[in-house]
């Protein structure tokens, strides 16, 4: 973990260091002095950094606005970065070829400086426009077995990645409220990272009473994500549980009409967080084959493995599909799925983009959405067959 955060910091200022260098050279250039230009930048780069740090301590409004501020200039640094990337090899391929004067450059880049940081202003206003408005994405699976008591499916509703803290707080809650209750599901998922971190900030507001879940008929249940283990998890766990979610920690838990729930601990639990997780044969070992075998599992890895199993659905989430473009392009080549539907021999899994988001309030590519399953036994699915051939 310490090498992860040494890793993260030497990016993020190196980053940094590469924007305000492309900046201050575009102004001196262009005769204009530093003085505002050095100090805005000094604390909008470090608003980020200090907002975590003093979240961890002390939360108040102050770490709330720094974490806000902090979390849309990252996504200031990645589309600034990308397109000063971009121009300077046009200009370093334009050299040899003399299509920009030598005495024009200094005005060349003044207007790339303004053009770059106009431009990346554009985009962080459409995702956060974006980010803020969720959508309902659904699925039919059919599990190819029977519920108990003749019963033919029921309803789902998944939600991963809520991110509960400084930025998705209670007007978020009340939000994701009435898409549920809109929704008339009979089961509420929660597939992990429902607390961004610190608990501060959750504690401070009491940002999860504001979820109000309307009565179930089979209940609600919750896994844990890595970010419930980046915060205090010992404090995270029991605060879920005493809104009445029942966290799944490598737990099985057969509902009244016979579906299976399997509920892991996040990979992170592996990595020196805890006790470890339970190996899945070892989980699946506990289930009636027979019998929907759902599984909620945060991270989307290894999902090969569950060709052959008994396992009728898995849910993930954790990847945000990339949350910002083109950062999608490197979940999808760090995953099997990165998101949306795919089969894995019998096995269909699911991963969401999730409900919120870490760092910037911004989504470019990709939407906040909440997963809405027709999860069908096998009667049902013969019964929709016939009626597909019936002529």
């Amino acid at each position: 973990m310490a090498i992860f955060f040494i890793i993260v910091f030497t990016v993020y200022f190196l980053t940094n260091l590469y924007l305000y260098l492309k900046g201050s050279r575009a102004l001196t250039g262009a005769g204009y002095p530093l003085t505002v230009y050095t100090v805005v930048f000094i604390l909008l780069a470090s608003t980020f950094i200090a907002g975590k740090f003093l979240e961890y301590r002390y939360s108040n409004v102050l770490t709330d606005i720094l974490n806000i501020v902090g979390g849309f200039w990252m996504a200031f640094m990645l589309y600034g970065f990308l397109m000063w990337l971009l121009s300077d090899i046009v200009l370093l391929a334009q050299r040899p070829f003399h299509f920009i004067a030598p005495a024009t450059m200094p005005q060349v880049k003044l207007w790339l400086f303004i053009t770059i940081t106009g431009t990346s202003a554009l985009l962080i206003t459409a995702g956060f426009f974006s980010a803020i408005s969720p959508r309902v994405t659904r699925y039919d699976i059919s599990a190819g077995k029977n519920f108990a008591g003749g019963q033919e499916g029921m309803k789902i509703v998944a939600v991963s990645d809520i991110h509960l803290g400084s930025i998705i707080r209670k007007r978020s809650m009340r939000h994701l409220s009435r898409m549920i209750e809109k929704e008339n599901p009979e089961l509420v998922l929660i597939l992990g990272d429902l607390v961004d971190g610190s608990m501060g900030p959750v504690l401070r507001g009491d940002l999860l009473s504001h979820l109000t879940l309307p009565p179930l008929k089979y209940g609600h249940f919750a896994i844990t994500g890595n970010h419930e283990y980046m915060g205090d998890l010992h404090k995270s766990i029991p605060y879920i549980e005493s809104k009445g979610i029942r966290i799944l920690k490598d737990e099985f838990v057969s509902l009244a009409n016979g579906v299976q729930l399997i509920g892991r601990l996040d990979r992170t639990a592996q990595q020196g967080f805890g006790s470890g997780r339970a190996t899945l044969d070892s989980l699946i070992r506990m289930t009636d084959a027979t019998r929907p075998v759902i599984l909620l599992d945060h991270q989307p890895y290894e999902l090969k493995k569950l060709e052959g199993t008994p396992v009728d659905l898995q849910l993930s989430g954790h990847t945000h599909n990339g949350q910002m473009w083109p950062l999608n392009l490197i979940t999808r080549a760090m995953f099997e799925l990165s998101y949306g539907h795919k089969k894995f021999g019998n096995t269909d899994v699911i991963v969401s983009s999730g409900f919120g988001l870490w760092g910037p309030r911004v989504r470019l590519g990709t939407r906040p959405e909440i997963v809405v399953i027709t999860f069908t036994g096998k009667s049902q699915g013969v019964v929709d067959l016939l009626e597909h051939h019936t002529p």
